[in-house]
């Protein structure tokens, strides 16, 4: 399985000949090395329903009939707009062609915002457990640190984490670096930081807090073979 990441909390997931993107925010992302017009995946995940994480997930997925996965209401939205979904929710999972899919908890927000700046509810934010050739990702979304990841890394054994350590919306690096003794990984990735000023931090910092797990501070476009 190859992983790799892409800027903000854009991950790209290589497995049993298929591809799934996990947050496809491209158009308006400074930080990304994808262009939606190449994007051609299977399956997009979806954490949430914030514009820069749901970004150009309807335009992809038209164009290459990709089946989205979204928490229920999010998942509705977008389905209402032509494209296949599969709805699920927190603490849900299952089983398909190319992985096993569950949802967890987190703890933010979700909406999207219209360009007529109309604000539509989307359910819960979410964060992912996607678990393929004996080998688990944990994409936690937007999120504050909370106890329960604990339980989460105790119930499902990680060989990645990717984890916001942004701050001011999310986690900062002290609770991210906590937050990975809870779930202890193999391997952390931090994202969603340098997208916007207000998410400015230094990822070498993260990677200073941490002990017994692997830090991989990647650039747009690089990734991991795990």
């Amino acid at each position: 399985m190859y992983v790799s990441f892409h800027g903000h909390s854009v991950v790209k997931i290589k497995t049993n000949n298929y591809t799934i993107l996990i947050d496809p925010f491209i158009n308006g992302n400074k930080l990304t090395d994808l262009v939606v017009e190449n994007e051609k995946p299977d399956v997009i995940l979806l954490t949430h329903g914030h514009n820069d994480h749901v970004g150009d997930t309807v335009e992809i997925a038209k164009a290459c009939d990709a089946l989205v996965i979204a928490p229920f209401e999010l998942a509705n939205l977008i389905g209402g707009q032509g494209v296949r979904t599969h709805p699920m929710h927190i603490g849900g999972a299952r089983q398909f062609e190319f992985g096993r899919v569950k949802f967890t908890q987190a703890f933010h927000g979700s909406s999207f915002e219209t360009k007529d700046n109309e604000i539509i509810y989307t359910g819960m934010p979410a964060g992912i457990l996607f678990t393929a050739e004996g080998k688990t990702i944990y994409h936690a979304g937007d999120t504050a640190l909370f106890g329960d990841m604990k339980l989460i890394g105790e119930r499902h054994p990680i060989d990645l984490a990717f984890l916001p350590i942004g701050d001011n919306f999310t986690m900062g690096i002290e609770d991210a670096a906590y937050a990975v003794e809870l779930l202890k990984p193999q391997a952390v990735v931090p994202v969603h930081f340098n997208t916007f000023p207000p998410i400015e931090k230094d990822p070498l910092d993260f990677k200073d807090l941490v002990t017994g797990t692997t830090v991989h501070v990647l650039k747009a476009g690089e990734g991991l073979e795990i």
